[in-house]
């Protein structure tokens, strides 16, 4: 989540998929996998009882039996996936729940994909393109910003001016040159 002068608190469409995570390697011989995890802590992804995988082109359901956090990372057990051989097919499958399923955000804060395609601005409202994603690098989190060229961006709350999500724009102390 990131802090900004808040404009509005509606986050687009409760029903759309937020990513919180991919399946990674299998993980023993029971049928665990890997889990790399997108949220913060990595082991909040945990706290979601309704998990859908896509698979196929499609979200589908899956039941997660077991999960724990060890010094390899967060690991689970997903329900009908019982061998190595049937966990290395879950390999590379994204994991995400409802945006209705996120817990509220206090004012001024945002889960980085209620911002994902918001229009950029600098203060003086020159157009720097749109949010395309967040990076997280070990100086900081990163917004990259593609229009006619792309910018990197601190995300920090030095850098954020406003976010309107109403407008579907975020205003950054950016220049067009930087």
């Amino acid at each position: 989540m990131a802090e900004a002068n808040q404009t509005s608190a509606e986050p687009g469409p409760p029903d759309r998929w937020v990513v919180l995570g991919k399946i990674g390697g299998a993980f023993g011989v029971q049928g665990w996998v890997r889990i790399t995890s997108y949220t913060d802590p990595v082991e909040n992804i945990l706290d979601y009882e309704s998990w859908h995988v896509h698979r196929a082109g499609q979200w589908q359901a899956v039941e997660v039996e077991g999960g724990r956090v060890t010094a390899k990372g967060v690991l689970v057990k997903l329900a009908g996936v019982d061998t190595p051989e049937q966990a290395r097919l879950q390999t590379g499958m994204e994991i995400a729940v409802r945006r209705s399923e996120l817990s509220p955000t206090a004012p001024g804060e945002y889960y980085w994909s209620d911002l994902e395609g918001l229009e950029a601005v600098t203060p003086a409202g020159a157009k720097l393109g749109r949010v395309d994603h967040f990076r997280t690098t070990p100086g900081g989190a990163l917004v990259v910003v593609r229009g006619d060229r792309e910018h990197w961006i601190p995300f920090v709350k030095d850098r954020i001016v406003e976010v309107d999500l109403e407008a579907g724009r975020i205003t950054l102390d950016w220049d067009l040159d930087w």
